[in-house]
């Protein structure tokens, strides 16, 4: 189907060399990722806003704009079209009533990062990759790992020893390959790097999906730009906060945004995109405040917001460009502010939501203390996924009663 998607050609990140799409890409000759461009135009004539609302709610909704040419590779378990759901007591108690949160918690495997397994999968298996392979702080590799066993594909796996148990558990169950690694998530993407490598080398047809270094892990998770955007009615939000680890999903909503100002499907300013770290691995939020174009890895990186503890993002400069070029901010919040966020914000509304997507709300009511937000805008937070991933987070001590006995 020659119309599915428009997909155009692949560009680099820094010098906007042009390269073909239709080959399985890495990263550029200078080292940069690659994003994958459409034409747009041809786009705008093939598809409205109309055409896409009544399309079934899921990602693919937005195929002509995604990169897999025939429906027939698209690999899905239902993902997207996750609730924007208003927060009308939390935003209250912080000072915001027009928070909202999108709530990735709800899709397959339990986070965002069924997103851009969903596309990077099927783009994989459409250009004839035979197994994946990646460094993960947990949910990706999950996430992979189970859309890989949909596609029929191989997966191998390496995360940090702490990263959550319940990731483990995904990739086993779905027939990953799991190694665990005694370091961070860079080391585990050196080993994997060169276990592709030597696998390659007698033609086992491995792909390597560390982040950023395949171009459609950024394509599945635009769609949440595309969203936020069709969830309002086809207007923009004034800011969005993102949790930021490597940095795809805030670099993936501000592609969004500009190829939606392109297609004509929103006009005026673009949201305002705020970069949310823990102060014990912030490594954007420092260079930022030093008005710096990329970061320097911090020597001792740790949070219990596992998810971001990306000491050095290999598109950190499309972090930074993209809070530069909306106006946006960059904060820090600590582990202690962003587990209180979390427990306030399910006994406000009674959602469980992951440290990362805490690290927002806190976030957000920093900016509002702060007077960055004055409370008049239309706030939306990501969680990027389930609390029930991080069930150390929450204790449950309870008296325990006798068969007899009375509960007071």
């Amino acid at each position: 189907m020659p119309d599915f998607s428009t997909l155009s050609h692949l560009e680099c990140s820094r010098t906007g060399e042009v390269l073909d799409a239709d080959t399985v890409q890495g990263t550029s000759a200078s080292g940069a990722p690659l994003l994958a461009r459409y034409d747009l135009d041809r786009a705008r004539a093939l598809v409205t806003p109309a055409d896409i609302a009544a399309r079934p709610p899921d990602l693919w909704r937005y195929h002509e704009v995604l990169p897999v040419r025939d429906p027939a590779h698209v690999v899905t378990m239902g993902e997207g079209m996750t609730p924007l759901l208003p927060l009308p007591r939390a935003g209250a108690r912080l000072g915001l009533p027009g928070l909202r949160m999108k709530d990735e918690g709800l899709v397959p495997t339990g986070a965002f990062k069924a997103r851009g397994a969903a596309v990077g999968v099927s783009r994989a298996a459409e250009l004839g990759v035979r197994a994946v392979a990646m460094p993960t702080n947990g949910n990706a590799g999950a996430a992979w790992a189970c859309y890989a066993a949909r596609a029929g594909l191989g997966a191998l796996i390496a995360m940090p020893v702490d990263a959550p148990e319940i990731t483990r558990r995904e990739v086993v169950v779905s027939g990953g390959e799991l190694y665990l690694v005694d370091g961070l998530i860079g080391d585990a993407g050196t080993l994997v790097a060169d276990a592709v490598a030597r696998r390659n080398s007698g033609g086992a047809g491995y792909q390597d999906t560390s982040t950023l270094r395949e171009p459609y892990r950024i394509e599945g998770k635009k769609t949440m730009g595309y969203e936020i955007v069709e969830q309002l009615g086809w207007r923009c939000p004034d800011v969005i906060l993102y949790p930021t680890g490597g940095g795809v999903g805030i670099i993936a909503i501000h592609k969004a945004l500009a190829e939606m100002r392109e297609l004509g499907w929103i006009s005026g300013p673009l949201p305002r995109l705020v970069a949310v770290q823990a102060t014990g691995c912030a490594p954007i939020v420092d260079a930022f405040e030093a008005g710096l174009r990329e970061s320097t890895a911090p020597a001792d990186p740790h949070t219990v917001a596992f998810g971001i503890t990306v000491p050095k993002a290999l598109g950190d400069f499309l972090v930074l460009d993209a809070l530069y070029d909306t106006g946006g901010t960059a904060v820090a919040v600590s582990d202690d502010e962003l587990l209180a966020a979390e427990h306030a914000l399910a006994r406000d509304e009674g959602t469980w939501i992951c440290p990362e997507g805490a690290a927002c709300v806190a976030a957000a009511g920093r900016l509002r203390e702060s007077g960055w937000l004055d409370g008049s805008e239309t706030v939306v937070v990501l969680n990027t996924g389930s609390g029930l991933i991080y069930p150390d987070t929450v204790t449950a001590d309870a008296p325990v009663l006798a068969k007899d006995g009375r509960i007071p």
